[in-house]
């Protein structure tokens, strides 16, 4: 009899270990759904970049003084650059989501933005210094940060670029979406004929007016960059010409000739800038 108790208590302990165990089993289960489940969770939790938000910089060419015109091209070269500074940046911003610590945005992409802004800031004052007063405090500029979800950015532009997915995800690579599809295969860079430096001397009461139009003229550009790398497999042969670098020129063309329109009301206005109206990639 006191053998069978202690069988029957042994019994008992066995069965408790057991169901503890089967706790255990089924908590780590439920831990690593809940990790692979919601990506966005386990971002947040690692404290890197859970949000990815958009990139914002102030506004360099609004706060430029009359630009001299034979500095005006190296000056415009300058601001495309800075353009081209903010989507590399906010590039790397959606494609590093979730890597580093709480400071990885700051230290990885903005301070090394800043760094870069500051330098090409540097030289459109210095050109405009050769041929008028040097600007004055345009540094305060170079510094920019993160804030409002992707496609949200001023400016109401083109849906920010997705994440690019690896070939564990199957994606171009794991479906041959690039090169099994007669589409946009081979993204390439959409490249057009540069505007202001095809100008005539911009009459000072016009140079406000023409700036905001060439800026318009980038941004075009880089909402047909995006959408030429977003919709990657998608369409026939002609899919690049007719969504995306015919609608461009059309863009374009109303763009240029409110230029030619806003020079010719102080001085004589330029022709033939629709030729620089196409795009090609």
């Amino acid at each position: 009899m006191p053998a069978s108790g202690g069988r029957h208590r042994l019994s008992k302990r066995t069965k408790i270990a057991t169901g503890v165990f089967a706790l255990a089993i089924a908590g780590g289960a439920l831990a690593v759904a809940t990790t692979f489940g919601d990506p966005g969770a386990a971002n947040a939790a690692s404290g890197g970049q859970a949000a990815v938000g958009q990139i914002s910089c102030p506004d360099v060419a609004s706060k430029l003084p009359a630009i001299p015109a034979q500095a005006q091209a190296e000056v415009q070269r300058n601001l495309d650059l800075l353009n081209t500074q903010i989507g590399e940046a906010n590039n790397r911003l959606k494609t590093t989501v979730g890597q580093g610590g709480p400071n990885f945005v700051q230290n990885a992409i903005l301070g090394p933005l800043a760094d870069k802004r500051k330098s090409t800031i540097d030289r459109i004052a210095i050109s405009i210094g050769r041929r008028a007063e040097k600007p004055q405090g345009l540094d305060s500029l170079a510094t920019c940060s993160v804030g409002g979800q992707a496609g949200t950015g001023a400016g109401g532009g083109a849906p920010a670029p997705a994440p690019a997915q690896g070939n564990g995800g199957k994606g171009n690579a794991g479906q041959n979406g690039n090169t099994g599809n007669t589409g946009n295969a081979g993204v390439g860079q959409i490249s057009c004929p540069d505007v202001a430096s095809k100008l005539p001397a911009i009459p000072a009461q016009a140079q406000a007016e023409v700036q905001r139009n060439l800026e318009l003229l980038n941004t075009q550009i880089s909402e047909a960059n995006n959408r030429l790398q977003t919709t990657v497999g998608q369409g026939g042969p002609n899919f690049v010409q007719n969504a995306i670098l015919g609608p461009l020129e059309d863009k374009r063309v109303a763009t240029i000739n409110r230029i030619a329109t806003a020079i010719g009301r102080n001085a004589a206005k330029p022709q033939g800038l629709d030729a620089l109206a196409p795009c090609s990639r």
